[in-house]
C-alpha cells in the first residue's frame, strides 16, 4: 500500500503533465498512459483481493498480468481539448455529481454485499453470483469515470456497470 501511495502522487503529477500536452498537443504522452494503465491494473489487483472479488495474494509489481482480473485500456490517438477544457471547469458538475452520487449508493450497497458475502462463503464455500457481478461493476463503473475524469479517455462514462462489449 505504502508504493501504490508513493506511485499515486507520480500518478497525480502525470496527471498535471498529460493536461498540459492534450491542451497543446491533443494526445496523452504514450509512456505515461501506458503508466496509469500499469498503476490501474495493480490497484485493481489489490482491490479486487481486498473486496473478496478474487481469491490470492495480488501479484507484485507493474509489469505483472493477473488471471484473476482482465483490464484492457486502449491508448486514444488523440483526445478533444475542448472536451478536456470542459472536464476541467465544469468536469464537478456533469461528471462528479451524478455519478458521484450515484456511485456513493453503489459503494454503500457494495460494503454491505461483502460483508454478507464473507459470512455466506465461510459457512457455504460459494461467493453468490449476483453478488459479485453487482460488486464487480461498481469497480468497473468507477474505473470508467476515472478514466474520464483523468484525461484518459473521451468517451463520457455510462451509468452501467456492464462490461464495455455489452453496451
Amino acid at each position: 500500500m505504502f508504493i501504490l501511495m508513493f506511485l499515486s502522487l507520480v500518478s497525480g503529477i502525470f496527471t498535471f503533465i498529460a493536461f498540459w500536452a492534450v491542451l497543446f498537443t491533443g494526445k496523452y504522452p504514450e509512456s505515461m498512459f501506458n503508466f496509469q494503465v500499469k498503476l490501474l491494473k495493480w490497484n485493481y489487483r489489490v482491490n479486487a483481493r481486498l473486496l473478496n472479488l478474487a481469491d490470492g495474494y495480488p501479484k507484485f509489481g507493474l509489469d505483472v498480468e493477473d488471471e484473476a482480473l482482465v483490464l484492457e485500456i486502449e491508448y486514444p490517438e488523440s483526445l478533444s481539448r475542448g472536451t478536456l477544457l470542459l472536464r476541467v471547469f465544469f468536469g464537478f458538475f456533469y461528471i462528479l455529481i451524478p455519478h458521484g452520487f450515484l456511485l456513493m449508493f453503489r459503494m454503500i450497497g457494495t460494503m454491505f454485499l461483502i460483508f454478507l458475502a464473507f459470512w455466506v462463503v465461510l459457512f457455504t464455500g460459494k461467493y453468490p453470483e449476483n453478488w459479485h457481478k453487482f460488486n464487480v461493476g461498481t469497480q468497473r463503473w468507477g474505473l470508467r469515470v476515472n478514466l474520464y475524469f483523468n484525461f484518459m479517455t473521451d468517451v463520457y462514462p455510462p451509468f452501467s456497470e456492464k462490461p464495455s462489449e455489452e453496451l
